[in-house]
């Protein structure tokens, strides 16, 4: 690459690039979910920007004699032969076993030269020649998972990660078997800056089967992070992996995807109809595609199943967000994942044994607005219209999975949105695309870097170059905005630049000239009444050299917030809710994994009959709109838990804390509340473990009492 300061000089105005896309201000169902995500950044090795696809071959095979070289280059043969390539497969994957048991006189591991006659560098040149990448295995422990025992990664990371990037390893999956009782983070870290020491690009795909809950510390360290045990071919091991990735949906974006575990797409172990669904739900979920079928032995419904595009593009969609569940009673779960074109993807799946009808509406999956949407249904291709209602009769253990895009814009919905999850409606950028949650980099789509504006680095935002203008659809909807604006890192303190922020037509914020040597300015934009939202960067009155600039973390406030009055904060409808150990739960302890298996709140003898039932590390946001006052709760570690856990409850107004209990431990009673809320847009309710790990940590927001005018 050009150094940057060649690369940014002397830009034009003929440089200007236009992207426009489907003029919707559509966002995605729970923008607000996405929003409360945990702050973190994605691992910042400019891989995986929207799911890895690719093969596998353990579920086919495990440490069978059948894997092998010609097996893997027969494999790659056929990811271009039967169109595998083509739909976006691009890793090919080898997994244990490939190495033999002990290492030589160096300390280097050693491919079995009966598996691998050649060596494994001479089978990642053969991968590569068919223009496709090359991954391998490994464990953060003193070896592999596999009964024989084949050597680990641990305290040899720089040694090992070196040899791979010599043979051209594209792709490191890392397990979690024998780990010596090592933390897993650091195991995970120390492997991270290994690869990144060979200059190598290497996809890190974290395999610690979410037992530590990577999902709260995975985001700079890995690509991908498993959330769960390992999936088995049969329904109810697939359908029970789902449930439990479908939960952490805050958790994922670019670069960084929850791993609920390879497909089982045709091993045998389930129907057409359910490998359909498990694919569909994948896709759904954002989910890296990793083949696990003997694809030599895969019939044309597989073969079909596994490269179908339109599936794909879901999960391949530039805008990276994780489907959340609309609803799920009775069998019946409607997921909605935001798509980059203003749409959604809507899976209508019938968990139960007989033929039902599944259905959802617009307003529900947060596109309500437009006159009429565009339906098409991915499986069987057929398409239509409709006016709000969506329906379909499914099969047992079946999936209709549809994509509905809106024919007219819509605002954003109702509640706290990050921008970056909406549509714009038109975006000009004087050098490169406009980034979503990246700095502007350089001329291609993704090749910035984690935003940064003097050293505060931000997971989310709009990187772009002056002069840039950014347009969203409010629908006279909206509030306000809060944005953080500055000139990106990148530029090495150079540039200048100026932030307008317009309603309309009106100039509501104005950030005045900020330099690279500046520090982030936050900036608030009364938005009320306004159909349009204008995001303009213009140069400094110097030139346009080096004016990479970034709205950081920019929040957009629409709709009201709860009516006037006193609410029970389990009656109202949350916009998003994490919990460390099955769902929250409402009026109900925590309980196991399952919705609603918990019991009656209770804390040390005093129960409770409204409250929210969670476990540490937890969150719930509800939207406030500016217009509640306080909230009284009583917390506390539930009965549940024996008198064990200790935890700590904390409540945010925005981003100011306004209410700690401090450690509570099983033995304490419930401690009392009140936190000032006024002006607030958001609540966020957080509970950490006390300092000694999450065991038996079932915490109660009891009682929790919402006052608003």
């Amino acid at each position: 690459m050009p150094s940057r300061r060649t690369s940014w000089r002397r830009r034009s105005a003929a440089a200007l690039t236009t992207l426009a896309l489907l003029t919707t201000g559509a966002t995605a169902l729970g923008a607000a979910q996405l929003a409360a995500a945990p702050p973190a950044l994605a691992l910042d090795n400019g891989l995986a920007l929207t799911p890895q696809m690719g093969f596998n071959n353990w579920n086919s095979t495990h440490c069978g004699t059948d894997f092998n070289e010609a097996m893997v280059e027969g494999i790659a043969d056929l990811f271009v032969a039967k169109g595998l390539k083509a739909a976006g497969y691009q890793y090919v994957n080898l997994d244990d076993c490939w190495a033999l048991p002990n290492r030589d006189g160096a300390g280097d591991l050693v491919p079995d030269p009966v598996r691998f006659p050649h060596g494994i560098k001479a089978v990642a040149d053969y991968v590569h020649g068919k223009g496709l990448k090359f991954g391998l295995y490994s464990s953060a422990g003193s070896a592999t998972c596999d009964v024989q025992g084949f050597p680990g990664g641990l305290g040899h990371e720089q040694q090992d990660a070196r040899l791979w990037a010599s043979w051209g390893v594209d792709y490191l999956k890392y397990d979690n078997c024998n780990n010596q009782g090592v933390d897993a983070k650091s195991r995970y870290q120390a492997m991270r800056d290994a690869l990144r020491a060979t200059g190598r690009p290497i996809l890190f795909s974290i395999c610690e089967w979410g037992s530590t809950q990577p999902w709260n510390w995975a985001q700079p360290v890995g690509n991908s992070w498993r959330t769960t045990g390992d999936i088995g071919d049969s329904w109810s091991s697939m359908i029970t992996i789902a449930h439990q990735n479908q939960q952490l949906a805050p958790y994922a974006r670019p670069g960084a995807w929850n791993d609920p575990d390879m497909l089982e797409v045709g091993n045998g172990g389930m129907t057409d109809t359910e490998y359909r669904t498990h694919f569909s739900l994948w896709a759904e979920m954002a989910a890296p595609l990793l083949i696990g079928t003997d694809l030599r032995k895969a019939g044309q419904g597989t073969l079909d199943t596994l490269t179908n595009p339109d599936v794909i593009a879901v999960d391949q969609d530039p805008l990276g967000r994780q489907g959340t569940v609309v609803s799920g009673s009775g069998g019946k779960v409607v997921m909605s994942k935001p798509l980059a074109d203003g749409g959604r993807a809507v899976t209508l799946t019938n968990e139960t044994s007989y033929p039902a009808d599944v259905s959802t509406t617009v307003q529900a999956l947060g596109i309500g607005g437009a006159t009429s949407y565009a339906v098409k249904d991915l499986w069987s291709k057929a398409t239509g219209s409709t006016t709000g209602a969506l329906s379909a009769t499914v099969p047992a253990h079946g999936t209709v999975m549809l994509r509905v895009t809106p024919g007219s814009p819509v605002p954003p919905p109702s509640g706290l949105n990050q921008l970056t999850d909406l549509s714009w409606t038109s975006a000009v950028n004087g050098w490169g695309p406009v980034e979503r949650d990246r700095s502007n980099g350089e001329t291609a789509a993704g090749d910035g870097r984690t935003i940064g504006i003097r050293g505060t680095q931000y997971s989310r935002g709009l990187g772009v170059h002056a002069r840039s203008e950014v347009d969203y659809y409010l629908g006279g909807t909206c509030r306000n905005l809060s944005v953080d604006v500055g000139v990106d890192d990148e530029t090495n303190g150079n540039g200048s630049v100026d932030f307008q922020v317009y309603r309309d037509t009106a100039l509501v914020a104005d950030s005045g000239i900020r330099t690279g040597k500046d520090p982030a300015k936050h900036l608030v934009a009364d938005l009320t009444g306004g159909g349009r939202l204008r995001l303009v960067v213009t140069d400094g009155g110097d030139g346009i050299d080096y004016d990479h600039a970034d709205w950081a973390a920019p929040l957009l406030s629409c709709g009201s917030g709860p009516a006037a009055g006193s609410h029970p904060l389990s009656d109202l409808a949350w916009s998003s809710a994490v919990s460390g150990w099955g769902p929250v739960e409402r009026d109900r302890s925590n309980g196991e994994q399952q919705s609603g298996d918990g019991r009656t709140i209770g804390i040390r003898g005093t129960t409770y009959a409204k409250g929210l039932g969670v476990h540490a590390y937890s969150e719930i946001d509800y939207y406030l709109g500016g217009t509640c006052t306080n909230l009284g709760v009583d917390v506390g570690v539930d009965d549940e838990s024996n008198g064990n856990g200790s935890v700590d409850f904390r409540i945010y107004r925005d981003t100011a804390l306004v209410a700690d209990s401090g450690i509570r431990t099983g033995k304490d009673p419930a401690k009392h509340l009140v936190a000032d809320l006024t002006g607030g847009y958001e609540l966020r309710l957080v509970v950490t473990d006390g300092g000694d790990g999450v065991t038996s940590d079932h915490a109660d927001w009891a009682a929790p009492t919402l006052s608003c005018t």
